[in-house]
């Protein structure tokens, strides 16, 4: 289906006026536990505050009364977001709008360390991680309990960005029957680190030993509430300045810089997910988006994850958008249009049609 999009010029008025009106009528929050082992029953290392995870649902059914909007008064099952490195559910707010319109259900986990899931750090820029298996097994237990209730026995989808892509690609690997389909979007098979991945592994498995595992990485710096739009030429600005907004309102929201820990955590994960065995187990159907002017992860693992799963008989499609920046929902509506459509056409078609 083709969904009217928002007006770019009148971007925060119809955020304001009608999309997050609509949001709160239909979201219910929500609180769980972490997890305590991953999924192989092996135990997950002890933390000393475990504390609740954070999640917003939205509820297809609840949102159909806008069906003069232009919703499709027809459900389609439930869309699971796994959002990126230092986002928040907020964040998700017009995509969550699109997709309830198409008829789905949607349910936006915040990864520990983020948005108002429990934080490990004093510091709300600093975002920590002591074992990448915590966020695929917390993401995992989400997907498989709360997303299959509002799934309502309709099909549970994925829906991923950056991190939340790495994770999710992990999901997928290691819960092979727990999505019907998945979106990767500009995900994090590999970060960019500024040098080769292998040396980067070691260094900060060296600083983490040393104890500095929670210290911010080196040319990270804490949240700014000064907007500089010049790190974000060729997206929308009307988009830009509205999450930059949510940010700065919300203290629990400004995540902005990677601890030495999370980094080499962030590693461990790339290798893991790109182990051919590993690719191979995929059975989901899946749609990798790829931006080409992407600065935060690698376009060449995203490529070799691609090629492995399709060797290990998966079936995923690559569409790469070459001059889109890593968050290709920032975009302006010539590209958010088609990347939507693209995502809704993908869901809805048979599952063997890649």
């Amino acid at each position: 289906m083709t969904l009217r999009l928002l007006d770019e010029a009148n971007y925060d008025a119809e955020m304001e006026s009608k999309v997050l009106p609509a949001l709160d009528a239909c979201m219910t929050e929500g609180w769980m536990d972490p997890a305590t082992v991953d999924w192989n029953g092996d135990a997950l290392p002890k933390l000393d505050e475990p504390g609740r995870l954070h999640y917003c649902c939205y509820d297809a059914a609840k949102f159909d009364v806008l069906r003069e909007d232009g919703a499709s008064g027809v459900f389609r099952g439930a869309i699971v977001i796994s959002h990126g490195f230092t986002e928040f559910a907020r964040k998700y707010s017009e995509m969550a709008w699109y997709f309830l319109l198409a008829g789905y259900s949607v349910c936006i986990l915040e990864h520990r360390g983020h948005g108002h899931s429990v934080h490990d750090v004093d510091n709300p820029s600093l975002v920590w991680i002591d074992d990448w298996r915590r966020y695929v097994s917390d993401f995992a237990a989400f997907a498989d309990t709360v997303g299959r209730e509002y799934a309502c026995g309709e099909p549970l989808n994925l829906y991923c960005h950056s991190m939340g892509g790495g994770i999710g690609a992990a999901v997928m690997e290691h819960y092979p029957s727990l999505f019907d389909k998945a979106v990767l979007s500009a995900p994090m098979i590999a970060p960019v680190v500024g040098m080769p991945t292998w040396i980067a592994r070691i260094a900060t498995g060296a600083l983490c030993g040393l104890g500095f595992g929670k210290a911010r990485v080196f040319g990270h710096t804490d949240f700014s509430p000064e907007l500089d739009l010049d790190e974000h030429k060729g997206a929308s600005e009307a988009r830009v300045r509205w999450f930059h907004k949510q940010r700065v309102d919300d203290v629990a929201c400004q995540t902005n810089a990677a601890t030495f820990e999370w980094a080499h955590q962030a590693m461990a994960l790339s290798r893991a997910v790109l182990k051919p065995d590993m690719c191979g187990a995929i059975e989901t159907p899946t749609l990798l988006f790829q931006a080409g002017r992407d600065v935060w992860v690698l376009n060449g693992p995203q490529d070799d994850f691609v090629e492995r799963v399709r060797e290990g008989g998966g079936l995923i499609e690559k569409i790469r958008y070459g001059k889109s920046l890593h968050e290709i929902f920032s975009m302006p509506n010539t590209v958010v249009g088609p990347y939507v459509n693209k995502i809704l056409d993908f869901f809805s078609a048979p599952a063997d049609s890649l």
